[in-house]
C-alpha cells in the first residue's frame, strides 16, 4: 500500500492508502476525497483532477509530459508543481506523498 495525503486549500488533510500502479486520482475517487472532480476519468482530457504537489516531492512526482502541460493550461490557477493527478501513477518511491487541492474544484 502507498499512503497520499490529500490537504484541502482551507489546510485540513487527509491521509489514504492507495496500491501501487494506481493513479492518485483513483485513490482519491476510491476513498471519496473531495476535491478531485475527474470529470474525463482519467483520460488526459480535462483538468478537474488538477492538484499542486507539494515542493518536497516534486523530484520524485516528476514533471508532466507535452500532453499534460496542455491540459494543465486549462486547469484554474496552474503552478509550477501543478500536476494532474491521473498522471501519477502510485510507488514505492512516492510512498507519503502530500498534495495540496485547489479551491477551485470543490
Amino acid at each position: 500500500m502507498v499512503e497520499v495525503t490529500f490537504v484541502s486549500h482551507r489546510g485540513e488533510s487527509r491521509t489514504v492508502n492507495g496500491n501501487e500502479g494506481e493513479s492518485v486520482m483513483q485513490v482519491a475517487l476510491n476513498n471519496g476525497v473531495p476535491g478531485i472532480l475527474a470529470d474525463c476519468g482519467g483520460g488526459l482530457a480535462c483538468a478537474t483532477c488538477h492538484v499542486h504537489i507539494a515542493p518536497d516531492w516534486m523530484d520524485r512526482v516528476g514533471t508532466p509530459d507535452s500532453e499534460e502541460e496542455m491540459m494543465l493550461e486549462m486547469a484554474v490557477d496552474p503552478d509550477e508543481n501543478s500536476r494532474l493527478s491521473c498522471q501519477i501513477k502510485l510507488s514505492a518511491d512516492i510512498d507519503g506523498l502530500v498534495v495540496n487541492l485547489p479551491a477551485s474544484q470543490l
